[in-house]
């Protein structure tokens, strides 16, 4: 009984010192941080995970300094109170104050070492999904993504800009913003051989070294100059790996391409060459002797050379001559048949060359395209015109710079027409109706040549450009720098003052 009564006495006492304190606790917390945060509109933290969270320490002002410093003072002195008030009741009235005590400093603990701060500042907190694909313009939130370059990719949207597939490898290549497989960045940028098509190897310094053509800009590996890889004896291009050259069975090869327009025997090249005499003619150079003319293989050519007392020849190679001593040649007749392995059935005949005048017969290769082969009759003309006018003794650079010279105007003519307005006196017709072997007419000659320039291919256009650069950046002293010289000449005195003083001195006027 007396037990019951300091129970039931001691109930009011306990309720009414925890009622005072869990008031006074209450009082404290609206006015604490949570209050202010709250008040001042502040967000409060939220557990949502480490990657969508970007934590900071908060910024505290002075205020909030003092503030937090009178709120410790009052709980220490209310706790202070509590316990100087349990001291002055008896015994049996204090009832689980340690607790009391415990449970007050715990909160006072927790209250100033919060595990989080207490408000993080929107520059610094990030909802859910603030990342967003470059790739697919959609929010990344949950989950693997990739960084590049302060750009965020869902792994998938990570793309290769050349292939489009994702890049999965720890490497990557990148130009600009563009990302790239490393490998399809090299197929892009690294050049390919096109006679092997590998990547052209680098040399021994670590450079990427490679050969390319100056006209048709074929790059290629270096070795492919001595491991004898064909090269086509028209258009200069190395054989591809995966294209076929033909050859001619005298050591040379021909692309395609070269292929698609050669004339392959005498008869066939006898049109052209009226053609071209008429062109002379046009200029006021007309040729009346009856020259021969010959197409024969490198074999018959390199025998006339060696039996010609007169004349200067472009070496290595040469492709044409005028012929002043009597010889006997082997010409083409009959032109061959091409099949898998080559031209096969070529048909030829010897015959003997009987000098009538300064010139016996113009000799030119057989199997060139058609704009190179009259680029060469053009140029073999101009060495019969020369010496059927007495132009004697004339320098290497000047007679054969003056022949290239018409050679390059009879291609540019061809190629480009309309380019040179030249003088004629005379008709077509009127123009020796004499031909080798054949009985066609000057006149006939023209209308082919027309024909064959409307049905001209941009392919061998292109062939024609191609000569007209050779001849132009010829580096022979002889017939590049000879060609230099008098094309300057002609472009400022005119084709015909310019032949005329390179009879009287000797020279091309300056």
């Amino acid at each position: 009984m007396s037990s019951s009564n300091v129970n039931h006495l001691s109930q009011p006492c306990i309720y009414e010192r925890k009622s005072r304190f869990m008031k006074w606790l209450s009082k404290l917390f609206k006015s604490g941080p949570s209050s202010r945060a709250v008040s001042t509109g502040e967000q409060q933290p939220q557990f949502l995970g480490d990657e969508n969270m970007a934590w900071r320490a908060p910024y505290r002002s002075l205020d909030d300094r003092t503030r937090n410093n009178k709120e410790k003072e009052e709980l220490d002195r209310a706790i202070a109170l509590s316990l100087a008030e349990d001291l002055k009741r008896p015994n049996g009235y204090r009832w689980r104050s340690d607790n009391d005590e415990d449970l007050a400093r715990s909160l006072h603990d927790s209250f100033n070492s919060a595990p989080y701060p207490s408000y993080v500042p929107r520059d610094y907190y990030h909802p859910r999904g603030y990342r967003t694909c470059a790739g697919c313009k959609r929010e990344i939130g949950y989950g693997n993504y990739l960084g590049c370059m302060g750009t965020f990719y869902h792994p998938e949207c990570f793309r290769c800009r050349a292939c489009g597939y994702p890049i999965t490898e720890h490497e990557f290549s990148l130009s600009g913003r563009d990302t790239y497989h490393k490998s399809c960045f090299k197929e892009l940028t690294h050049p390919k051989c096109e006679v092997c098509h590998q990547f052209i190897p680098t040399n021994g310094v670590g450079l990427i070294e490679y050969r390319c053509h100056p006209f048709w800009s074929q790059k290629y590996c270096p070795a492919h100059e001595h491991d004898n890889t064909a090269r086509c004896c028209s258009c200069e291009r190395l054989e591809s790996r995966n294209t076929t050259y033909i050859s001619l069975g005298d050591g040379r090869s021909l692309c395609l391409e070269c292929m698609e327009s050669a004339i392959m025997d005498t008869g066939d090249c006898q049109p052209l060459y009226h053609a071209i005499r008429d062109y002379y003619e046009g200029m006021n150079m007309r040729i009346d002797q009856q020259i021969p003319m010959l197409l024969v293989e490198r074999q018959a050519l390199n025998e006339a050379i060696e039996g010609e007392k007169h004349g200067f020849h472009h070496m290595p190679e040469t492709r044409g001559l005028c012929l002043s001593e009597e010889q006997t040649v082997t010409s083409i007749l009959k032109r061959p048949r091409m099949e898998r392995r080559g031209l096969v059935g070529i048909r030829t005949q010897p015959q003997k060359l009987i000098r009538r005048c300064e010139v016996t017969a113009i000799l030119v290769l057989y199997g060139l395209p058609r704009l190179l082969t009259g680029a060469i009759l053009a140029h073999e003309l101009m060495h019969g015109w020369l010496r059927l006018n007495d132009y004697r003794n004339l320098r290497p650079e000047v007679e054969e710079g003056i022949c290239q010279v018409l050679s390059y105007m009879w291609l540019e003519s061809e190629v480009i027409p309309g380019t040179r307005s030249m003088p004629s006196t005379s008709t077509a017709s009127s123009s020796s109706t004499w031909s080798y072997g054949s009985t066609s007419t000057a006149s006939s000659s023209s209308s082919w040549s027309a024909s064959k320039k409307g049905g001209r291919s941009s392919v061998e256009n292109k062939l024609g450009e191609f000569f007209m650069h050779q001849i132009a950046h010829d580096a022979s002293p002889a017939y590049g720098g000879g060609y230099r010289a008098a094309m300057a000449a002609v472009n400022k005195y005119g084709l015909r003052r310019t032949l005329d003083h390179i009879r009287y001195t000797g020279t091309f006027p300056e």
